[in-house]
């Protein structure tokens, strides 16, 4: 049976003085909970850095810690919701069974919902990606900015910034994880020396091999395929170099500015452009 005071009775007065100083007191510690948890989080991140030998390592500890510190704030907050409820003779039951029937209701709206965190977890869970990343994901590709359960936040080379969310990803093309290769596809004309095209391509691997600004970079010799198709007048040949991933792009620009000039030394002739005849 609830007893019930007036309000010039200073028994009221002392249970709503014992009342509020529980919520206080609740939600000082669930601060205190909030803090403590940060910097647990942030005490085990610097004791696992020196044991990190990557930078791939180091930006997936970084991603885990900030999901991490994210979930714990969401535990704490409703832990600490639920009591402060309870301190002042709010009903948990039967909102809870409110939110059931609720949750139900919007249960089949949800679904995308509840889809993008369990895909988020597991891409995690997996190291599929991670901050830092390069990517391709659902047609869009760039840097991963952010990861959350939620969604994966990319900025493509445009600068644009995308936010894609967990469910729809089926597919991630990494190129970011261990190595990568800077392909070079060139064409030449029909008639020039194949020969000649294959010591140049070497040529110029050699040179950027030999430059302190690329050598780190470049991690094997020059792999020529060979001639990869016919295309109208040129013979287009394809040859890769196997780079430090996110290299790539930066190897591939200058050998193709390097090769223009190799050719031009060699008298290897590109094909000439092709001209559309349009009918009257």
């Amino acid at each position: 049976m609830t007893t019930k005071f007036s309000l010039l009775d200073p028994r009221f007065w002392d249970a709503s003085a014992i009342m509020a100083a529980r919520v206080v007191g609740t939600l000082l510690v669930a601060w205190v909970a909030h803090r403590l948890t940060a910097r647990l989080i942030r005490v085990f991140r610097s004791r696992i850095a020196p044991r990190i030998t990557s930078a791939e390592d180091m930006r997936r500890a970084d991603t885990l810690a900030r999901v991490s510190r994210h979930l714990a704030n969401v535990i704490i907050v409703l832990i600490a919701g639920i009591l402060v409820m309870s301190e002042l003779g709010i009903s948990v039951a039967p909102i809870l069974g409110a939110a059931g029937v609720v949750g139900l209701a919007f249960g089949f709206g949800a679904q995308s919902l509840v889809k993008d965190y369990v895909s988020g977890f597991f891409l995690l869970l997996e190291n599929q990606l991670i901050r830092g990343d390069v990517v391709e994901i659902v047609g869009k590709s760039g840097e991963v900015e952010d990861v959350t359960l939620r969604y994966v936040q990319l900025r493509d080379y445009g600068g644009n910034v995308h936010f894609v969310p967990n469910g729809l990803i089926t597919t991630v093309t990494n190129m970011s994880r261990g190595f990568a290769y800077a392909v070079v596809e060139v064409g030449v004309d029909r008639s020039a020396e194949l020969g000649k095209v294959y010591a140049a391509l070497r040529t110029v691997a050699a040179q950027m091999q030999a430059d302190p600004e690329f050598a780190a970079s470049i991690e094997g010799p020059m792999e020529i395929s060979g001639v990869d198709r016919l295309d109208g007048t040129a013979v287009v040949v394809r040859s890769r170099l196997r780079v430090r991933s996110l290299e790539q792009w930066r190897v591939r620009w200058e050998f193709l500015q390097r090769l223009k000039e190799e050719f031009e030394r060699q008298g290897i002739e590109l094909p000439p452009p092709q001209l559309a005849l349009m009918g009257r």
